[in-house]
């Protein structure tokens, strides 16, 4: 499946509120702009609103009511960090978020465990042959996560 390319903050910003909205979730945004405000900025001086290319960043962060309750802040290098019941996916394509939540708000999230070596992982199943999955540190889960335990 060939997923839209989502060339900038903007344009996954839509894409994520077209989910969350098609799903009925409330949500919120918060947008940073300029080299000055957003979060991963080290080739920028201090105190500039431009990266030394004459861009000016945009960063994004998108919160989603639930349950599962998901954020998703945007970077400006073409990535975002998805957090999930409180297990954060780092690195997600930018493309791929609104398939990711789609996935999670679509029932093809599950939690993994296995006994050696121990632990429970989040797995989420993308449509083709993409997956995430993470490992779970807290030690209590949350209602959502335990009705997504997979023996």
């Amino acid at each position: 499946m060939k997923r839209p390319h989502l060339p900038t903050t903007e344009s996954a910003v839509s894409a994520i509120s077209a989910v969350a909205e098609e799903r009925g979730l409330a949500f919120s945004v918060v947008d940073d702009i300029g080299a000055d405000r957003t979060s991963r900025r080290s080739s920028a001086a201090l105190f500039t609103a431009l990266d030394p290319d004459g861009s000016l960043p945009h960063e994004a962060f998108v919160e989603l009511e639930g349950p599962p309750k998901v954020s998703v802040r945007i970077f400006p290098e073409d990535d975002a960090k998805v957090t999930v019941d409180g297990v954060d996916f780092h690195d997600v394509p930018r493309d791929s978020v609104p398939a990711f939540l789609e996935a999670v708000y679509g029932g093809l999230a599950h939690v993994k465990g296995r006994f050696f070596p121990p632990g429970q992982w989040l797995v989420v199943t993308l449509p083709g042959d993409e997956s995430y999955k993470e490992m779970i540190t807290d030690t209590v889960l949350s209602p959502w996560l335990v009705g997504r335990i997979r023996k």
